[in-house]
C-alpha cells in the first residue's frame, strides 16, 4: 500500500488524465463513427467511398503509428496543438472506425420496409436515418459499442510516451524512485479495471433499458 498511499496524488493525476482522454476521445470517436456509418449507407456515391477509404486506412494502420502521424504530421502543415489535443484526435478517429462498422452492422438490421416507408412520406436520407434507422440501430449495437469504449480506454495508455498525462505514464518516476515495479504496476491495473468497469456498467444499464431482448 506504500506505493499508492505515497503517491496518490501521482495515480490521481494519471488516473484523471486517462479519464479525460477516454471521455473526450469516445465522444468524438462516437460522432465520427456514426457520421461515416451514415456515409458508407448514403445514396451518394462519393460519400460511401469517402466512408470506405475512412474504415480501411484507420483499421488497417496501427495506432502507434497514427500517434505519430498526428503528433509529428500535424505540427508540420502549421497545426499546433497540445499534446492532448493530438491524443484525442488519435484515439478518437482510430476508434471511430471501429465505431463505425458496429453502427453500419445495426443499421443493416433495420428491415428495408422501415426506409422505404419513411421516403413515401416524404423524409429525405438525412431525415430517415436520423429518425428512423438509427434510433432503431442504436439498440442492437449498444454492446459492441460499449466494448469498443473500453478497448479505447486500454489503448489510451499509448498516449503516455507522446508526453500526455495518463495513468500508465506514472510508472515512470515511480521507478526512478525506486519504488517496487511490481506493485507500481498492479495499481496501474487496479486504476484501468476501474475504468472498464465503470464503462461495462454504463452500457449494461443502457443495454438493459433499451438494448433488444435476447
Amino acid at each position: 500500500m506504500d506505493v499508492l498511499t505515497q503517491n496518490f496524488s501521482l495515480y490521481g493525476e494519471g488516473f484523471l488524465g486517462t479519464v479525460q482522454l477516454t471521455v473526450y476521445a469516445s465522444l468524438l470517436a462516437l460522432g465520427l463513427g456514426v457520421l461515416m456509418a451514415g456515409f458508407r449507407v448514403a445514396p451518394v456515391a462519393p460519400l460511401r467511398a469517402f466512408g470506405t477509404a475512412w474504415v480501411t486506412v484507420l483499421r488497417n494502420t496501427p495506432l502507434t503509428l497514427l500517434f505519430f502521424a498526428v503528433m509529428l504530421g500535424l505540427p508540420r502543415f502549421g497545426l499546433v496543438l497540445p499534446f492532448f489535443t493530438f491524443a484525442v484526435l488519435a484515439l478518437g478517429c482510430y476508434t471511430s472506425a471501429f465505431i463505425c462498422e458496429a453502427v453500419r452492422s445495426g443499421i443493416n438490421t433495420v428491415p428495408l420496409g422501415q426506409g422505404e416507408a419513411a421516403r413515401s412520406l416524404g423524409m429525405s436520407f438525412p431525415q430517415t436515418l436520423g429518425a428512423v434507422v438509427l434510433p432503431q440501430a442504436f439498440r442492437t449495437v449498444i454492446p459492441p459499442i460499449g466494448s469498443t469504449l473500453i478497448a479505447l480506454a486500454k489503448n489510451s495508455a499509448i498516449a503516455g510516451s507522446f508526453s500526455v498525462t495518463e495513468l500508465l505514464g506514472t510508472y515512470k518516476p515511480l521507478n526512478e524512485l525506486g519504488y517496487n515495479i511490481i506493485w507500481t504496476f498492479l495499481w496501474i491495473a487496479v486504476g484501468y479495471l476501474i475504468i472498464t468497469l465503470a464503462i461495462s456498467g454504463l452500457f449494461h444499464v443502457l443495454e438493459r433499458r433499451w438494448g433488444v431482448p435476447r
